[in-house]
């Protein structure tokens, strides 16, 4: 049976497709071949481009709480903000979680250090270091050096359960040491985990480099973590972009990604693929998504 929130979910999917191929025909691309006396119609077909993807955010902040269905309330999430993320896209992307029922526990902002390869012995002799001081059983201390470090960014801002877990003296060790040796800076006060995480990515290219610590903290996260939505710019999901690299990296099967979120429709996006991630299914959303522009379960 059709759902009306199922029918609202294809609505916006059709308005970011008509808003992404309007933008593809008004933009570099419809300029080939044509004379001088066509830079009027092109012009106006730009026009209509922008009024097209006004129309989709506009749709979706209408639609969205109706999305939504109050699915977030009593599970929170943290924001991972990696170095450069936009404040406000990760504003927009809080106010959406918001209006899914749900909040945001605290913003937790890695710094350049942790993805910097120069830093790897520290990251690593850190992460060996806390695993042995928390105990058997918290983390693999045999993981390797990024993936370790994911599982103790777990243990610093999330939980598996459905519900938030407030902070234990694992996750204060674990946020006070991070904090430190200026790899990742905390909220203040008791912060409790959430089940889920929000990545936010920022301005890192995709290197090799840069692609390998990603991958490992970000498969370190999910595992221990109730689920990770990856979230990235339009551009960022284009070829040669940092999230489109990501797509193609193994942790890609255990994480949610989704594109676009400097825009409403982006973030909308954003919240009801973490719904779908708690719920068990992942997939890679947005405009260069593969499973679709708008996750529909």
């Amino acid at each position: 049976m059709i759902t009306y929130r199922h029918h609202v979910v294809s609505l916006v999917a059709v308005f970011l497709a008509l808003a992404v191929g309007v933008v593809l025909g008004g933009g570099p691309l419809s300029e080939l071949g044509r004379a001088d006396d066509q830079q009027a119609p092109a012009r106006a077909v730009t026009q209509q481009a922008r009024l097209a993807a006004g129309y989709g955010d506009t749709f979706a902040a209408a639609a969205a709480e109706q999305l939504y269905d109050g699915r977030l309330a009593d599970r929170p999430v943290a924001v991972l903000a990696m170095p450069g993320a936009d404040d406000s896209t990760v504003a927009g992307l809080t106010e959406q979680v918001e209006l899914a029922g749900g909040s945001v526990t605290g913003r937790y902002d890695v710094q350049p250090a942790l993805l910097a390869a120069s830093e790897k012995a520290l990251v690593d002799t850190l992460g060996s270091q806390l695993a042995d001081d928390l105990g058997a059983g918290v983390v693999d201390a045999g993981a390797a050096t990024y993936a370790r470090m994911g599982q103790l960014l777990g243990v610093a801002l999330a939980t598996t359960g459905e519900q938030a877990s407030p902070a234990t003296e694992e996750t204060r060790t674990v946020r006070q040491s991070l904090a430190g040796a200026e790899l990742v800076v905390s909220p203040d006060g008791e912060a409790p985990r959430a089940p889920a995480v929000l990545v936010v990515l920022g301005e890192d290219g995709p290197t090799p480099e840069v692609l390998a610590v990603l991958d490992g903290l970000l498969s370190g996260t999910a595992e221990t973590s109730g689920g990770v939505v990856v979230a990235g710019t339009t551009d960022q999901a284009r070829s040669g972009g940092i999230l489109a690299a990501l797509r193609r990296e193994p942790v890609a099967d255990m994480v949610s990604t989704v594109d676009g979120t400097e825009s409403t429709l982006g973030q909308v996006t954003a919240v009801l693929a973490l719904l779908r991630r708690l719920g068990g299914e992942g997939g890679a959303f947005g405009a260069s998504g593969a499973d679709g522009a708008v996750p529909l379960g």
